[in-house]
């Protein structure tokens, strides 16, 4: 026999007991057979063990130079990547995240969103000149400007049902043409759904300063066939009861124009007439009458979300409308007062009227003291159209419009 290389010595090794296996579920390990599971113990027969067959392997190498990982390791450097800095622990149980916020669906939907260009003069001299041919375009007025917010704030949404109610207790102080032009204002801007609504006790004449339709019918037939509207109720019912204005875009609910009417409308007849309105309108503008004792009028103030006081230049005018200002406050309606808005009524004449001192009291009580014009149209007492109006009064109304609107 061959001489055989040095062999290290055989040792004879007691039994080795192998690693202990996982308790595996029994649908990964239960199903093989006897014959085919390991066993827990193998037995080593004792040495010497005769050479096998083949290349035997020769002597390991040595350690060879060290050159080192090709990339550091992120567990290898700073946070930043800088190797000079000591790392940080990294806990495999919590997600990378990195320090850029994560972009949101808007910022996404914004890359859509187109400049809007710059605004152009569209009245006035401004307006003309930009009609021209190759010449750069003028940018709006300051009063253009203004004009254009004013409207913006009476379209605006105001997130459903909103009651504007007018009052004063003195007779002639402009309630009546302050419901229309405001409901002419709101519907010409925002394009209907306006309603103006005489509430007064006994016989008013919202009705005789409106435009007529085919009919004649007030609130009193409306009150007759509250059945019809108790169950159900569309638009096209609602309107045999009130008078539409055309270009006005608002439609008017008329008291009852007979001197000699019935009983006086009671507060429980206010809130059903006002719950059927509601359902066909979103603005309602409410004239009110002269008796501030009235459950109608009550009835009003409390469903009220913008109050205006609506006043002539003159002494009586203003001074019953401080005194039912008082009532107001009196009666836990402070709030009411507070964001309410004064519209002073100015005469033909400036002569005799004491002004500075009427806009002093109301500018201390409500949120605003605002002048309507005078117009001869207004105070003819013949039906008002919104087309015969000048421009000063309809920019006047728009301006009180747009205050009105602010506290929607």
């Amino acid at each position: 026999m061959p001489p055989q290389p040095n062999m290290p010595p055989q040792l004879n090794l007691p039994p080795q007991p192998l690693p202990p296996q996982p308790n595996l579920p029994p649908h990964l390990d239960g199903g093989l057979p006897q014959s085919q599971q390991q066993p827990q113990w193998q037995q080593i027969p004792p040495g010497p063990y005769p050479p096998q067959p083949g290349p035997q392997p020769g002597p390991m190498p040595g350690p060879g130079p060290d050159y080192g990982p090709a990339y550091p390791s992120l567990s290898e450097t700073g946070p930043d990547g800088d190797p000079n800095r000591s790392p940080e622990p990294f806990d495999l149980q919590q997600p990378v995240w990195t320090d850029r916020e994560a972009p949101t669906a808007d910022e996404f939907l914004r890359r859509r969103l187109v400049k809007p260009a710059d605004p152009v003069a569209q009245e006035g001299a401004r307006a003309a000149f930009n009609k021209i041919p190759l010449m750069p375009k003028l940018p709006p007025s300051r009063r253009e400007m203004e004009h254009k917010r004013d409207i913006d704030k009476v379209r605006r949404n105001f997130g459903g049902l909103r009651q504007v109610t007018v009052v004063n207790p003195k007779g002639g102080a402009g309630k009546t043409v302050a419901v229309l032009l405001l409901a002419m204002t709101f519907g010409q801007n925002r394009g209907g759904y306006v309603l103006a609504w005489d509430n007064n006790e006994t016989q008013g004449t919202l009705g005789m300063r409106a435009q007529q339709d085919f009919h004649s019918r007030t609130v009193r037939d409306l009150m007759r066939d509250m059945h019809v509207f108790r169950s159900h109720g569309r638009i096209g019912e609602v309107s045999q009861y009130v008078r539409a204005q055309g270009e006005g875009m608002f439609d008017v609910l008329a008291s009852d124009e007979s001197a000699t009417a019935g009983e006086m409308l009671t507060a429980n007849a206010f809130g059903e007439i006002r719950e059927v309105v509601s359902r066909f309108y979103k603005l309602i503008f409410v004239d009110t009458g002269n008796n501030v004792r009235a459950q109608n009028w009550q009835a009003a103030m409390d469903a009220t979300d913008q109050l205006v006081v609506s006043m002539s230049a003159r002494n009586d005018s203003a001074e019953t409308a401080a005194r039912m200002l008082d009532h107001l406050e009196q009666s836990g309606r402070q709030r009411l007062v507070r964001q309410a808005i004064s519209v002073v009524s100015m005469p033909s004449t400036n002569k005799g009227i004491d002004l500075p001192a009427i806009q002093r009291h109301f500018a201390a009580r409500t949120r605003g003291v605002l002048l309507a014009p005078y117009e001869k149209l207004l105070d003819s007492g013949e039906p008002l159209r919104y087309g015969q109006l000048s421009s000063a009064t309809k920019d006047a109304w728009l301006k009180i419009a747009a205050a009105v609107a602010e506290g929607l």
